[in-house]
């Protein structure tokens, strides 16, 4: 049988000026990130072109390169790849049986690599709040299961009891638990009859523990399905009419697309999140600023940055001394954005002081975060050539890691590791390397 030719996809690569060999390049670089081992060349994309459809894994890819590419979302169906039983990413279905969908896979180890491969999209176009307040969640509920405040309760009480979890002994324990509560607790919950009050109490309690799993998924660098629950998160938020959550979830995003190097999207989302909170509370304000300031710098904006930074420090001052268990804003997270800006705009010892600063009024509790903290204040004491204060402090980060299961961990383990390589005569590194070998056997890490 005779292929048609995908003129939709010819089209695509013509306003984007690729040739084929730069669409077979970017396509196989996306898929390092997705975690994806692709090996096209200007051959399959020719085939592509001819009719051919690309296998289902890699179209996901496909899309996303066009969308950053061009700079804009484009669809499965505006590039020719939709076919039977594919539908985009983005689609506006039932949230609570995509919730489902999604957590039965990330409670399931069998089902991990599938995930991994999730592809995390710089141009996905986000709800605003106006198109998902008030809107409904689910398809139907259910006439025998009822629920009462109760049940709110027990969600709220273990999305703080999982976020304690991930302090205590990081996301690779916190996140099953917490797709597997979704699974069997929360979104039969959301399904089940309920007065008003409740049903919107609940909305709002689902949405925060939805975010909370994004944020671990994130953390673990599982972006692709990160930004799939944050998705989730703002649906239900608007859903519950929750407007705190909402706007929480959107600087959640910002952070991501930060980490992921999006600065522009970064800002976008940012300044999304603070336009869409005008009765937030001192305390996200600052929150919110704070992210702002970071995604500001990352666009080059040193005087914006700085006055973010002001508005943030300002808002924080006027916060009372309750601190939210999930996504809390305090002076240590505010030290961590001034070191980002300084870090940004080249000024190395400022951000390692304001790093230092941050571990100093961290909370002693909170051992994933500094974990992190610890490992990103090391790697900017070796660029400062402070070999030395840098080992002592990746021995201060080895005492929490070791106790940790973390992804992001052990991305910094693998950096700490490489760095210290070259300095392998100084005495500081020879100890520190010989622990690091002691817990990559226990951890069970290549050498």
């Amino acid at each position: 049988m005779a292929r048609t030719r995908n003129s939709a996809l010819a089209a695509l690569l013509d306003q984007a000026g690729w040739s084929r060999t730069q669409m077979a390049a970017a396509v196989n670089r996306m898929g390092v990130e997705a975690g994806l081992s692709l090996r096209y060349d200007p051959t399959a994309v020719s085939h592509w072109v001819a009719g051919t459809m690309p296998k289902e894994q890699a179209r996901p890819v496909i899309i996303e390169a066009l969308s950053r590419k061009l700079k804009r979302p484009v669809t499965l169906a505006e590039a020719g790849l939709a076919s039977n039983g594919t539908a985009d990413a983005a689609h506006d279905g039932d949230t609570v049986s995509e919730l489902l969908d999604a957590g039965r896979q990330d409670m399931d180890p069998a089902r991990r690599g599938v995930l991994t491969a999730g592809v995390y999209s710089a141009a996905l176009a986000v709800p605003g709040f106006e198109d998902v307040f008030g809107r409904s969640a689910t398809g139907s509920t259910s006439r025998t299961a009822r629920i009462a405040e109760g049940e709110v309760a027990t969600v709220r009480s273990m999305t703080d009891k999982i976020a304690d979890i991930l302090d205590e002994l990081g996301g690779g324990h916190a996140r099953p638990m917490a797709a597997a509560f979704l699974v069997n607790t929360v979104a039969p919950y959301l399904k089940a009859s309920a007065t008003e009050a409740v049903r919107k109490d609940m909305l709002a309690a689902a949405s925060d523990l939805v975010y909370l799993t994004g944020w671990m998924a994130m953390y673990e660098r599982r972006h692709g399905l990160g930004q799939r629950y944050y998705v989730k998160a703002l649906r239900l938020a608007g859903a519950a009419k929750d407007h705190v959550t909402y706007c929480r979830t959107l600087r959640g995003m910002s952070l991501q697309a930060s980490n992921l190097g999006h600065g522009t999207k970064a800002l976008e989302l940012a300044d999304s999140a603070a336009e869409a909170s005008p009765k937030a509370g001192p305390r996200l304000r600052a929150f919110l600023a704070g992210q702002q300031a970071h995604a500001e710098s990352m666009t080059g904006s040193r005087q914006r940055a700085t006055a973010r930074l002001r508005e943030a420090e300002t808002a924080l001052s006027k916060a009372d001394s309750r601190r939210e268990a999930i996504g809390g804003y305090d002076a240590s997270a505010y030290q961590f954005h001034v070191a980002h800006v300084l870090y940004e705009f080249k000024d190395l010892a400022g951000s390692v002081a304001a790093l230092q600063e941050s571990l100093r009024l961290q909370p002693q509790q909170e051992r994933q975060g500094r974990v992190h903290a610890n490992a990103v204040l090391a790697q900017r004491q070796f660029e400062l050539g402070h070999v030395d204060a840098a080992c002592s402090t990746w021995g201060a980060f080895l005492d929490d890691y070791v106790q940790l299961s973390t992804s992001r961990g052990d991305e910094h383990f693998d950096t700490m590791r490489r760095r210290l390589r070259p300095y392998a005569k100084a005495r500081a590194v020879r100890d520190l390397t010989a622990r690091s070998r002691e817990i990559a056997a226990r951890k069970g890490t290549a050498a």
